[in-house]
């Protein structure tokens, strides 16, 4: 009886650390009327958001497989990464090991703590997923939030688990309505700032916010409800590639 419960205590526990990890990222909804702020069912608090993975330049405590939606090591890469140019590299040796075809890197961006990099679908241009590179080791993970929770095609969760069900990957919301959506979630939370151009993925939009016309953060737009992510995990922004496609950021 004693091991019984001691391995039901242990199992309860990863269950919690799982939860924890997954989905701790605070999310303020919106209704897609757009008259009042509303909890997620992430919970949160009103312009705060963080990852539930500490993804600091040093540090990898997420190694999650992309295919199998299982967390485990992935093989590390050659060291440090400096410059966009390597961070794209690594970026892409990362997809061609998940396998998939079709992909290509759009967007490479790099942050105080880490690089950014949007992986898309060539022939629909539709984002597949969004990466994140440790400045320290160059390993490439899955960046945390959307990513992971609102992806109906290419996420960890698709399939009907962590709330995934019928219509999440629909996409009621418009892009103009996205950025409208992210505008007011900024006049509320971080006055002063600009909603960007929306890229489209399956399941939601992320966007880029500008600060005196220079970017400063980025969001994400729930599709099916216009949820809105505050993504707090990356630091300031340094610099990004010019190949991103859009007329205005």
């Amino acid at each position: 009886m004693r091991k019984r419960l001691i391995a039901l205590g242990a199992v309860t526990l990863l269950l919690v650390l799982v939860m924890g990890s997954l989905g701790a990222g605070y999310v303020l909804g919106h209704s897609l009327g757009g008259a009042s702020p509303m909890w997620s069912q992430m919970g949160g608090y009103p312009g705060v958001g963080w990852s539930g993975c500490d993804l600091h330049e040093g540090t990898e405590f997420m190694r999650c497989n992309w295919v199998s939606g299982s967390c485990a090591s992935l093989l590390p890469s050659e060291g440090p990464v400096a410059s966009l140019e390597e961070a794209q590299k690594a970026v892409e040796q990362y997809v061609e090991q998940l396998g998939y075809e079709g992909l290509q890197v759009t967007e490479v961006m790099e942050f105080e703590r880490n690089y950014y990099a949007i992986v898309a679908e060539e022939k629909s241009a539709i984002g597949a997923m969004e990466l994140l590179v440790n400045k320290s080791s160059g390993a490439v993970t899955p960046e945390p939030g959307p990513n992971m929770m609102w992806n109906a095609e290419y996420g960890m969760h698709r399939g009907g688990m962590m709330g995934y069900g019928p219509g999440d990957g629909e996409m009621l919301v418009s892009p103009d309505e996205a950025r409208d959506v992210a505008q007011r979630w900024l006049d509320d939370n971080l006055t002063g700032r600009e909603a960007g151009t929306p890229d489209q993925f399956y399941g939601y939009y992320t966007l880029h916010f500008l600060k005196d016309g220079q970017i400063e953060g980025m969001l994400s737009v729930r599709g099916s409800t216009g949820d809105v992510w505050y993504h707090s995990w990356h630091g300031d922004f340094v610099q990004m590639t010019e190949n991103h496609g859009h007329e205005d950021i």
